[in-house]
């Protein structure tokens, strides 16, 4: 039976091709994602590795009883490398620092954009960062960077260049380039180095202080044995961590596994379209092999027998097909590598692919095999049920020996299905958790559904088709309608991923259309001034905008937290200019007066409603970031907009920024500009600040970048999905190439009757449209449900059809689907006229 399967194979070899094809393309997902994976979770293990290579425990500051950090200072770094057993120890502080290429713009992913202290050893170098040209920064006008950094800015030793700091840009000399394994320069950022004192006073939590200290352990002493030496010395309230337990708590942290459970969904999705192009191909081959298959019954062969060399022949498409599938897995894991990076999310660098990893040839087998043999089951059970008495019957070839079971028992299962789909979705709309359960039972419902489907959609488009092709159109309609099993299962592959397509961009959609108007709500003013992601503004960049011509009114924003003396809920509140907040932003005052905001605080009449507070009532508290209670009377009860909601102070009440993540920060500054000066204005602020890392937008700047960060997320899903909509054409493909196999003579039969080459290509490609127009219309359809219920799931978002992305859709699937069918209607076209009506 084995030598009967391979000779088969070889036989009907390219009947086999486009479902090997479309197996291959699926174990190439799955390889790819998984030596991709594999490969970014190494790196960020080597990097962090490096990083702290000599550190074999690590202390850091915790908070107190009195919610006051314990202070790791000189003195105790200079206890801590007496300690026994502790070769060395060393104190860290880093912070945000964005370096400056030549060409202006900031230099790599601006996240892990971080400066730290340079820590010289008794030769001058340190051990963390070994230098490849230069020498470490000595003086607060120094720099050293890594080198990678310093490839991609086109810096060299001895170049003056810029660094922005706390907010404001520097110009520095750049002294020294280094190595540097850390998972941060893995991940795009970039490391600058400074000198001890200025990487201290601009970065430490307080003067004199560290944010880290790390411990070396001497030889012969373990990290344990000096974790427990160095926690004596400390507060209880400082946390004490080994080296193993860094690296777990880091590797838990790397989202690795996240980023590998979606592609490997993604890829499951293309898997499983893939099963009913496979299914389809072993029905139609099991239906033209039913005398072949009566006949081994009739000199003996069993019903096990020969469903087992069905599913033999499985099995070897599933092996050659995963094994071409790995080799593609390859490069599969090189185009992720580009388009994701080692931070998951596009941009970053890619990562050396490591092709030693024995989990992704094993999945490969084991899906690939896997996946044609169960696609492959059903079919095989029919050819297995072939009666031997049928190798009498004449013209059976190419026909069903046993006619289809009734569909009146699948349509009740997937009547039910489909609704069981319909609840969960309308539950979804209150629990956005359950669309993850209701998008694939319903799409499991539609598809136990789609031969019922495509009998009623094909019998409603009969009428249109036939005015407008004639009998071609009549034709087409009917041997859509000829086996609506097999129609279902081409309708299916081209289904699912235009309903995954159209509801993530209705979900997108509306997340950008939600930040677009709570962007265009929060700015109130001309001009805006904010930074780039994780950066930060200058202390006097209100300043500095004031003094540029055509700046008519100019306030910072400082958010704050204060902490009431009198135990409520701690309170969000907004540091302005009170001289100029009234001019931009819109404030409508209800009660008091802002003239008196620089003694004072002013307060939403829904907080005075909630806290019981009204004009002259004094707010006592202490505000994040300082050690000294402040009283402040309620001189003012207004209304505004959310960005300057639900408190008003002075800035001048605020405490200086610090490191600390919980003392005030300028969040923008607003600017209005003098009539008719905005657009000038803004290109002067730019040339003024002369800082990169500071954006200056006007109301259209705003709303383009509110939904800028969701396009790469669009485009790398819709890169991902490719491979299903690929398999869905392979799908038509196939069932048109077989359906023309099928029906060579009743091709000549047309042909003798008066249809020419010109009219039989075009009787198919009707034919593949109307399948490819079954799939839009299903796939549009149940996409438009889960993405409604997505969205109305989220509170905060409004419902936003896209219809002329879905649209897009729809035309771009339908030709797809036509044009698949070309070649096969081709080869239709061009067989003899005497041998189709001939063939039997």
């Amino acid at each position: 039976m084995f030598r009967s399967a391979l000779r088969t194979l070889v036989t009907h070899r390219l009947r086999f091709l486009l479902p090997g094809l479309a197996v291959v393309l699926g174990v190439a997902f799955v390889t790819g994602s998984l030596l991709y994976s594999q490969s970014s979770a190494a790196a960020l293990d080597g990097g962090r590795g490096g990083a702290q290579a000599d550190v074999s425990v690590r202390m850091e500051p915790g908070h107190s009883s009195g919610d006051e950090r314990t202070r790791l200072d000189d003195r105790l770094l200079r206890r801590l490398r007496d300690l026994p057993g502790a070769a060395a120890a060393r104190g860290s502080v880093e912070g945000s620092a964005h370096l400056v290429g030549k060409d202006g713009a900031l230099v790599g992913q601006q996240q892990p954009a971080t400066g730290v202290n340079w820590v010289p050893g008794r030769d001058g170098t340190d051990p963390r960062y070994p230098l490849t040209a230069g020498h470490g920064p000595r003086t607060a006008g120094e720099i050293a960077v890594d080198e990678r950094a310093a490839e991609r800015a086109g810096h060299r030793v001895g170049d003056r260049v810029r660094v922005v700091v706390e907010g404001s840009a520097r110009t520095v000399r750049l002294v020294g380039v280094f190595a540097a394994e850390d998972p941060r320069t893995a991940t795009g950022g970039t490391l600058t180095a400074f000198d001890p004192r200025t990487a201290q006073r601009r970065f430490a939590p307080a003067p004199g202080t560290y944010a880290q200290i790390g411990l070396t352990a001497a030889r012969g002493t373990s990290d344990a044995a000096l974790a427990e030496r160095a926690a004596a010395m400390l507060p209880a309230a400082a946390e004490v961590s080994t080296r193993a337990e860094n690296d777990a708590a880091a590797s838990a942290l790397n989202g690795g596994d996240k980023r590998t459970t979606l592609l490997l969904g993604f890829a499951g999705v293309a898997l499983f379209v893939s099963t009913f192009l496979i299914a389809t191909t072993f029905t139609m081959l099991s239906a033209a092999r039913a005398r072949e298959h009566a006949l081994l019954r009739a000199v003996g062969a069993t019903r096990r027998q020969v469903t087992g060399q069905v599913l033999t022949e499985a099995s070897l498409v599933g092996a050659v097909a995963s094994a071409l599938g790995y080799g593609l897995g390859i490069g599969v894991a090189a185009v992720l590598n580009t388009l994701f990076g080692v931070t998951g999310s596009g941009g970053g660098p890619a990562v050396p692919l490591r092709l030693d990893s024995v989990t992704a040839p094993l999945a490969a087998f084991g899906v690939g095999i896997g996946v044609t043999v169960v696609s492959a089951y059903l079919p095989a059970r029919r050819a297995g049920a072939v009666p031997p008495v049928a190798a009498l019957r004449t013209g059976g070839e190419g026909r069903e020996v046993q006619g289809p079971a009734p569909l009146r028992r699948r349509g009740i299962a997937g009547t039910a299905v489909t609704a069981a789909g319909v609840v969960l979705l309308t539950i979804a709309a209150d629990d956005p958790n359950t669309v993850f359960v209701a998008a694939p039972v319903l799409l499991l419902g539609l598809i136990l559904l789609t031969p019922l489907l495509s009998l009623g959609v094909t019998g409603f488009l009969r009428v249109p088709l036939t005015r407008l092709a004639g009998v071609r159109g009549t034709l087409a309609v009917e041997n859509a309608r000829r086996n609506p099993r097999r129609t279902a299962a081409t309708v299916t592959t081209l289904m699912i991923g235009l309903a995954m397509v159209s509801a993530l961009t209705m979900a997108i959609t509306a997340v950008n259309h939600h930040a677009e108007q709570e962007a265009a709500a929060r700015m109130t003013s001309d001009l805006r001034i904010t930074a780039v992601d994780f950066g930060e503004i200058g202390p006097d960049t209100a300043e500095r905008v004031t003094e540029v011509p055509g700046a008519k009114a100019v306030s910072p924003l400082v958010g704050a937290t204060l902490q009431p003396a009198d135990g409520q809920d701690d309170l969000t509140v907004t540091g302005v200019d009170p001289g100029t907040i009234r001019e931009v932003t819109p404030l409508t005052v209800r009660a008091g007066s802002l003239d008196r905001l620089d003694d004072g605080i002013a307060v939403t009449t829904d907080l005075a409603r909630e806290r019981g507070w009204q004009l002259g009532t004094r707010v006592t508290g202490t505000f994040d970031g300082a050690h000294t209670r402040i009283s402040l009377p309620v001189v003012a009860l207004y209304d505004g907009p959310d960005a300057v909601t639900p408190a008003l102070v002075s800035a001048h009440h605020l405490p200086e920024p610090t490191v600390a993540q919980d003392s005030p920060r300028i969040d923008s500054v607003l600017v209005e500009a003098a009539p008719g000066r905005a657009d000038a204005l803004r290109t002067q602020i730019r040339e003024t600040l002369d800082n990169p890392a500071l954006l200056v937008q006007d109301r259209a700047d705003v709303r383009a970048a509110a939904s800028a960060g969701t396009a790469p997320l669009l485009t790398q899903v819709y890169a991902l999905l490719s491979i299903t909509v690929v398999i869905g054409c392979l799908g038509v493909v196939n069932t048109m190439g077989m359906a023309v196999h099928e029906r060579v003579r009743e091709i000549g039969l047309l042909r003798v009757i008066g249809f020419d080459r010109g009219r039989v290509g075009p009787l198919l490609r009707l034919e593949a449209l109307v399948i490819a127009l079954l799939g839009c219309l299903l796939g549009l359809g149940s996409g438009l449900a889960i993405g409604a219920a997505a969205v109305l799931g989220q509170g905060g978002l409004t419902l936003v059809v896209p219809w002329s992305q879905l649209a897009a859709f729809v035309v771009a699937t339908a030709l797809i689907g036509t044009l698949a069918s070309v070649v096969p209607a081709r080869r239709a076209a061009r067989v003899p006229m005497l041998r189709a009506t001939t063939a039997e």
